[in-house]
């Protein structure tokens, strides 16, 4: 579990079967069979190398995110190691399972921030989108500051800090990025999906509702 809260840039590239990524330094020493968040995508630690690790990467990780492009160009990637249960969560819980991919529409300069607007590849996440939202880019923990066309567009507001100390600084029109929708919104749909369905078989149980003119049908009162 992560914080989306980037503790590094480092970069990525290609190694046999896997993926070596180096620019740990600033969170080490690493072990073998940590876990650290890279652009949002949970590696497991399988080997260390000087000033990073190498880790395994299954086919369908290198086909649902990002890390199957950046790997072959050497590019920069958010590092962050997984959380302790004593850590401050200063950003939201990021379990490093990517939903999807979205697409950088504009990059906007402003006074004194950076807006970032977005599209989904895959439009089945985009109901998770609204208003004031946590939505995790690239491993970084940011809000959504407006939802367009229920969630298939929408715009982030970068900070200056969060835009020079992670990798949303070499970010252009057209660039795709991963992205994971908040975990308690998954959450609570699940529940009320349940809930409903419970619902409806108690209704299939129990047809009609019960009121005085039911009672007084059952003749108990």
């Amino acid at each position: 579990m992560f914080t989306g809260l980037i503790q590094a840039v480092g970069t990525i590239n290609r190694h046999g079967k896997g993926l070596v990524v180096t620019g740990c330094e600033s969170f080490s020493p690493l072990s073998l069979g940590d876990s650290v968040s890279v652009d949002g995508v949970c590696l497991t630690v399988e080997r260390l190398v000087p000033n990073g690790f190498l880790a395994a990467v299954s086919e369908e990780t290198l086909k649902r995110t990002t890390l199957g492009i950046k790997c072959e160009s050497g590019s920069a990637v958010n590092l962050e190691p997984a959380i302790r249960l004593s850590d401050r969560l200063g950003g939201h819980l990021v379990s490093g399972h990517v939903d999807g991919i979205g697409e950088v529409i504009q990059v906007n300069a402003l006074e004194n921030s950076w807006q970032i607007e977005l599209c989904w590849q895959d439009f089945q996440f985009s109901r998770y989108v609204c208003q004031k939202a946590s939505i995790s880019l690239n491993g970084i923990s940011l809000t959504v500051a407006n939802s367009i066309d229920e969630g298939r567009k929408f715009s982030l507001s970068i900070i200056a800090h969060t835009w020079e100390y992670t990798s949303l600084k070499y970010m252009r029109e057209g660039d795709l990025v991963n992205l994971e929708v908040d975990l308690m919104a998954k959450y609570a749909e699940s529940l009320l999906k349940a809930m409903k369905k419970e619902s409806k078989k108690e209704n299939e149980n129990y047809p009609e509702i019960i009121s005085k003119k039911w009672l007084e049908k059952q003749g108990w009162t």
